[in-house]
């Protein structure tokens, strides 16, 4: 991540130096001091982008991760490999406007993941649920040209959200006890894995950052209530 907002600094400060200023007949000129905070104003569209490409990608490998724990649902949906299992889910963010998954009950698609009696790909369910709640929280939108479009509530009680189903995946278990997915485990070596817990803290922090970002330049403050991430009912978006 640190990287990429590196590279579009970078490009911004050659593209700012390159820029010749017009003079004008009076003799004033159009330069201006450059500054790293209209650097920021003028690329916060960019920022939104990047950090929602970043939530797309923890996403990705989430539910990679979340199929090859739990192989048995990908058959459930008819899919032959962990591929086309993932790419069903997220090919629709390439035309993401056009697609009807846009329209999906995102909150009904993720409770379904953790009912006993479901008998779907729970993995399908549940990630398109949550893609589909991520890509509300921006709006739906892929290409950002107005922040004020943006709104810090929602992408806030995106993060919410998140927190909300990596317990519910941690502690939802069926009637025998067992866990309906797995996630995080013993190793061999008796060592615990915390892969998932590390990405879904990654993925609720970069939510969250955004949703200050976009807080402090649309001066539209967040509401911040009692929360329980062990509580059934997701916040709206």
């Amino acid at each position: 991540m640190h990287r990429v907002f590196l590279s579009v600094l970078l490009i911004s400060l050659l593209a700012s130096c390159s820029s010749q200023p017009i003079k004008r007949k009076d003799g004033t000129t159009t330069a201006r001091p450059w500054s790293l905070a209209g650097l920021a104003k003028r690329d916060i569209d960019d920022v939104v982008e990047l950090h929602q490409k970043e939530a797309i990608a923890s996403l990705k490998l989430l539910t990679e991760k979340l199929y090859r724990r739990n192989p048995a649902e990908m058959g459930k949906s008819g899919n032959t490999d962990l591929q086309a299992a993932v790419d069903r889910i997220f090919n629709p963010i390439n035309h993401w406007h056009l697609s009807p998954q846009r329209q999906l009950d995102w909150s009904a698609s993720i409770n379904n993941a953790f009912r006993e009696d479901f008998v779907g790909d729970r993995i399908h369910s549940l990630m398109t649920g949550v893609l589909t709640m991520v890509m509300s929280s921006y709006n739906h939108k892929t290409e950002v040209y107005m922040l004020d479009s943006m709104d810090a509530q929602k992408l806030y009680n995106s993060a919410r959200n998140i927190e909300i189903v990596a317990w519910r995946l941690s502690n939802t278990k069926r009637a025998n006890s067992e866990l309906l997915l797995l996630t995080n485990g013993i190793g061999p070596d008796g060592v615990q894995n915390l892969s998932f817990e590390r990405e879904f803290g990654k993925l609720i922090a970069t939510q969250d950052l955004i949703a200050r970002v976009v807080e402090d330049k649309t001066n539209r403050s967040i509401r911040f209530g009692v929360f329980n991430a062990a509580s059934l009912v997701l916040l709206p978006i």
